[in-house]
């Protein structure tokens, strides 16, 4: 699954092209990436490229209603150059049109297999411009269709962020049991294998979602049992955790050290019931804290305050009430994994879409005692998908929860 591999800089761009590719980015996004390999235009050298390394000789073999999409827009970028096209891409164009129906076309609710890959610098402060020296792959079943009763099989933004968070700072997990609520295609939990952490729970509320995540964590080569069974390493689970029947008894059994979740702040009607389970797992009622006045002076107690967050977020001018979190020192692990003896912490990565639902969310937050922090800006992870155009990093926020004890 991880390969490491020494890449010449001037490579980057043909990595570029077919990790877009393999990631069924948008056809006009893996175009431009061709024509930039070209340099400035799609040329035969490209396109036998393309047939030989995207399309004839992956392992990953793209679904055909992208295929037919992907050679339709590179046919007619092509010819519309005035350069001859390749006999084929026109053959394999052609059976596309055979194979696939406009109306499955038009569907787009099958799922399909997207591999991503996060291209590590040798330089990790400077990701933009420095040479890849290393990629992890992760391969997943998914779908397309984001809205369309399959949300829980496709790729989200934040899911995405919080991916690249991990990744970025695994020794923030170090050491640590760590639990996802609303896991997904289990992307999180791939990318969690990669760190130290002692355990690993993903959990969803949806059986046809959890079943799709063992799916996918098989192809990744971390094999796990369904609702519970634990395997003889006893450090991946895959969990049926509905929020609103979800005992109280039942969750503390878990005590994480981390809770992570990805863009589960959507839905009004299911707030109630994050909030509670959010609250239970934070929850420590045996936890003394009294060790971070003992003169200790690599304690960290952070001044929380609740105030206007002066940044701007993707909910536009809107105000956004939300404690923001201020690192002092070296913004690394020990300000953000609970060390010994202290309270556990959840990063949930959220696009606030509908304002009002945000405040919500905090508003019920508030009253369980929780504290919502934005990190966004002082721990920012590394770019570590640049040839995923249709992710719009800008727009994901990062928080920060903790339980305020009095």
């Amino acid at each position: 699954m991880e390969k490491e591999e020494e890449l010449q800089e001037s490579s980057t761009p043909c990595l570029h092209l077919v990790s877009a590719f393999l990631a069924c980015e948008p056809p006009d996004f893996v175009v431009s990436f061709a024509r930039d390999f070209g340099g400035g235009s799609i040329t035969e050298r490209v396109q036998s490229f393309i047939w030989n390394v995207c399309i004839n000789k992956s392992d990953v073999k793209c679904s055909l209603p992208y295929l037919k999409r992907f050679l339709k827009k590179l046919i007619v970028e092509i010819e519309s150059n005035g350069d001859v096209v390749l006999d084929e891409l026109y053959e394999k164009y052609i059976y596309c049109l055979a194979s696939v129906k406009d109306d499955e076309l038009a569907k787009g609710s099958t799922r399909m297999l997207r591999r991503f890959s996060f291209l590590f610098p040798k330089d990790c402060s400077q990701a933009s411009s420095c040479q890849i020296f290393r990629k992890l792959e992760v391969t997943l079943q998914c779908s397309l269709n984001m809205l369309e009763g399959d949300t829980g099989c496709s790729i989200w933004p934040s899911g995405l962020f919080l991916s690249e968070f991990i990744l970025s700072f695994p020794e923030v997990f170090s050491d640590k049991s760590c639990l996802e609520v609303g896991s997904g295609v289990g992307l999180v939990g791939v990318c969690l294998a990669q760190t130290n952490c002692s355990k690993v729970i993903l959990t969803d509320g949806d059986l046809s979602t959890l079943a799709n995540m063992k799916l996918n964590l098989d192809l990744n080569q971390l094999g796990t049992d369904m609702l519970g069974h634990k395997q003889k390493n006893n450090t991946l689970q895959c969990l049926y955790l509905p929020w609103e029947s979800a005992a109280e008894n039942e969750l503390r059994e878990f005590m994480p050290d981390i809770v992570l979740g990805a863009d589960v702040i959507y839905d009004p009607l299911c707030l109630p019931h994050l909030v509670r389970v959010l609250a239970i797992l934070l929850k420590r009622e045996d936890l003394n804290l009294h060790h971070l006045n003992n003169g200790c002076k690599d304690s960290y107690l952070p001044d929380h305050r609740c105030f206007e967050s002066e940044e701007t977020s993707s909910a536009g001018d809107l105000d956004v009430y939300v404690g923001k979190e201020e690192i002092y020192g070296d913004p690394h692990a020990e300000h953000l994994s609970p060390g010994l003896g202290q309270e556990p912490v959840a990063y949930i990565a959220s696009v606030i879409r509908t304002i009002d639902t945000f405040n919500y969310f905090l508003s019920l937050a508030e009253k369980e005692k929780l504290l919502v922090s934005d990190i966004t800006e002082t721990m920012k992870p590394l770019d570590l998908l640049p040839y995923v155009k249709s992710y719009q990093r800008s727009n994901v926020r990062m928080f920060k929860i903790s339980y305020l004890h009095k």
